[in-house]
């Protein structure tokens, strides 16, 4: 194990702490792409807020220091990557406007990594992709780039990244970790690392393939269940019944699963499906449930505006023109992520009906909100007094928040997470 030398390919929300914690026991080098991000690392600032400045110091190789046996050098310097020999790749793997799987960052890494690859490498994946990615579709850019053969000259594996953005509690190292390798041999060398740092334990995978589906389908798992209880949201509201109340008393029973409706975004739960769906069509076979749970997701954007839209038809207050303030734009509680944010969907709905929008988070980094999506937003609460007020992520400065503060009159308040039922006039 002392002869690892770690290159880690992606310094987001996956491969950055998981570069930490290599870090701590070889010689690892964090590649980016983005240099600005990489000048940030160098200087201990992690705008992703998974890892702290403390944290970062602690592994970080000085230019004085190159000599150290361990430590993380962050580089966006393809040549840094020459002395590694454990590649593991941590690229997004996004989906296209029509919701297809976009394989372009995970190939362009292979080819990164092909440039380097030598024989008795071992190349391990984390991205999350459907069954065959990496043998079929990763293997052949390795070997055209290296003119290597897999399982002769170099080895493969996969081990789905498992981070929870944003959770100071389930970190890297205390979530059980599944692997999986090319060769018997290989999968055993490669859990041994993971087991190197992933206090947790691990969990050795017959096959690649295996290890794949096994990510593709936790999220997909979640995304059915958060549908279930999105749908009947909407049942209930028709019934005027309160789904908070539903849950809480059915959450009475021992085997009852404790889902919340929501807004389903950010990189996983909102894209994963889409992952597997996309491989059983290319088989033959058209997957209902998990396509349906996509659309009901999908649609509870659109539903919550709609729901806005009606407590100011029933306030009195006109709508065209009307003051909403939008507390929230990550795609979850006290986290900057906003990746596939579906926030973005309830506000595009409201602009539909032509309502002037103020979108508070102390959490989302203004400048990238308006790269990403061409909206402006703010950390800072206004002083300005509202027509309806929209709580549409659990950020802690939100609990227990005075939202009289920013009422015009008898303004109503629209609850999306349920965090403030005695003020709340709606909720899902």
């Amino acid at each position: 194990m002392n002869n690892k030398k770690i290159a880690v390919i992606g310094l987001g929300y996956v491969g950055l702490p998981l570069a930490v914690e290599f870090a701590k026991k070889y010689k690892t080098i964090g590649f980016d792409i983005n240099k600005t991000r990489v000048d940030k690392l160098k200087n201990a600032v992690d705008d992703t807020l998974e890892v702290s400045s403390k944290n970062l110091i602690a592994v970080l190789v000085r230019d004085t220091e190159i000599d150290k046996k361990v430590g993380l050098i962050p580089t966006s310097e393809e040549k840094d990557l020459i002395n590694s020999n454990v590649f593991i790749v941590t690229v997004p793997t996004p989906t296209d406007r029509n919701r297809r799987p976009v394989l372009k960052p995970l190939l362009a890494a292979s080819e990164t990594v092909g440039k380097f690859l030598k024989k008795g490498d071992i190349v391990i994946y984390e991205s999350t992709v459907y069954p065959g990615v990496t043998e079929d579709e990763c293997v052949p850019v390795l070997e055209f780039i290296s003119g290597l053969s897999l399982n002769t000259d170099f080895f493969v594996g996969y081990s789905p990244e498992r981070i929870n953005p944003g959770d100071k509690e389930r970190t890297v190292t205390k979530i059980i970790k599944v692997t999986s390798g090319s060769t018997k041999e290989s999968a055993i060398e490669i859990d041994d690392l993971y087991k190197s740092i992933i206090t947790a334990g691990t969990h050795l995978a017959p096959t690649i393939r295996v290890a794949e589906a096994s990510k593709v389908i936790e999220n997909s798992q979640r995304d059915i269940n958060i549908a279930f209880v999105n749908e009947l949201s909407k049942i209930f509201n028709l019934l005027d019944i309160n789904t908070n109340a539903v849950l809480k008393a059915a959450s009475t029973k021992w085997n009852f699963l404790p889902f919340k409706p929501g807004l389903v975004g950010g990189h996983c739960i909102g894209v994963d499906p889409y992952y597997i769906a996309q491989k059983a069509q290319e088989v033959g076979y058209h997957p209902e449930l998990i396509l349906a749970a996509r659309r009901i997701n999908n649609s509870m954007g659109e539903h919550v505006a709609n729901q806005i839209i009606k407590l100011l038809v029933k306030a009195d207050k006109k709508v065209k023109g009307a003051k909403i303030l939008i507390l929230g734009f990550t795609f979850k509680e006290n986290c900057p992520d906003i990746r596939n944010t579906k926030v973005v969907d309830v506000i595009t709905e409201l602009n539909e009906f032509g309502t002037s929008l103020t979108i508070v988070d102390p959490w989302a980094d203004p400048k990238e909100v308006e790269n990403e999506y061409k909206l402006s937003i703010t950390k800072e609460f206004p002083e300005d007094k509202f027509d309806a007020i929209v709580i549409t992520v659990a950020h802690n400065e939100f609990l227990g928040l005075n939202l009289n503060l920013f009422k015009n009159g008898n303004a109503p308040v629209y609850d999306v997470k349920g965090i403030t039922e005695k003020q709340s006039d709606g909720s899902l």
